[in-house]
């Protein structure tokens, strides 16, 4: 799989992870089309990429399910190779104090919203044999403290994609999953409290990850090399799913101590 002359189309474009996979994927000859809820941002981005009359915008919102179906219209009869389903929220705050709304909204965003895009997009992705990509999260394969909607929307949003590769490979579909563990984006600052409020900070755990450019090129380079999930960071963040794997009680008393995510 390349990316040279691919139509890849990424959720999430307009910051963090998102925005530095656009400019990467620009300068290796992509032709992109950007979503994210602020089409002025998408523009002003857009405008800035390599060739950028071969780019476009796509403004969506992935907690308005209802507005997917017209949005994916938009696009006619305009082919996709690759999805990078990057769009997405976080969440702060202990199990205990979550509103039930917080954990809904998050659901919304992270899972219901992100597999009905996939979904729309699936008959122009069959047709092309491309890959959906999706970026998860370290916390898609272990739990820690102060983000169970989170850790619960992305071990859900990993289940499906595992079971549509799992369905849809001998028709030429692939699937990627990325875990990343922390990058330094604005995630935790946009991340929802117990309440529904922007926790408005960013957490010294992000602060000390690797940066979006960094975790932008792991992904292009597992596309290229038709990976089928990879994790991205340092650290424990890093490790903690091979812990997991290997020794389960290690990785659940480290949790319950320390904060991994």
């Amino acid at each position: 799989m390349q990316v040279q002359n691919k139509v890849v189309w990424v959720t999430g474009a307009s910051s963090g992870i998102g925005k530095a996979l656009i400019t990467e994927l620009a300068k290796q000859g992509a032709h992109l089309i950007l979503s994210s809820r602020n089409e002025e941002q998408l523009q002003a981005l857009k405008n800035e990429l390599p060739n950028s009359d071969k780019h476009q915008v796509l403004a969506l919102d992935l907690s308005q399910p209802n507005e997917l179906d017209s949005k994916l219209g938009a696009l006619g009869e305009q082919p996709v190779d690759i999805l990078i389903n990057n769009g997405g929220i976080s969440q702060r705050g202990l199990a205990r104090d979550i509103e039930l709304k917080v954990h809904r909204d998050v659901m919304e965003i992270n899972y219901f919203g992100t597999i009905q895009l996939t979904q729309l997009a699936l008959p122009k992705l069959l047709k092309s044999q491309g890959m959906v990509v999706n970026i998860a999260s370290v916390a898609g394969k272990v739990g820690g403290q102060s983000m169970s909607g989170y850790a619960a929307s992305k071990h859900a949003l990993i289940g499906y994609m595992d079971c549509l590769r799992a369905e849809e490979a001998q028709n030429g579909l692939r699937v990627l999953n990325v875990c990343p563990g922390f990058v330094q984006t604005q995630i935790s600052v946009n991340a929802l409290t117990a309440d529904g409020k922007a926790f408005g900070d960013m957490a010294d755990s992000i602060a000390q990850g690797i940066t979006a450019e960094e975790c932008a090129q792991a992904v292009i380079n597992a596309i290229k090399a038709e990976k089928k999930e990879i994790t991205v960071g340092k650290g424990l963040s890093r490790w903690a799913p091979l812990i997991k794997r290997i020794s389960p009680n290690l990785l659940h008393n480290v949790a319950a101590k320390k904060n991994i995510r």
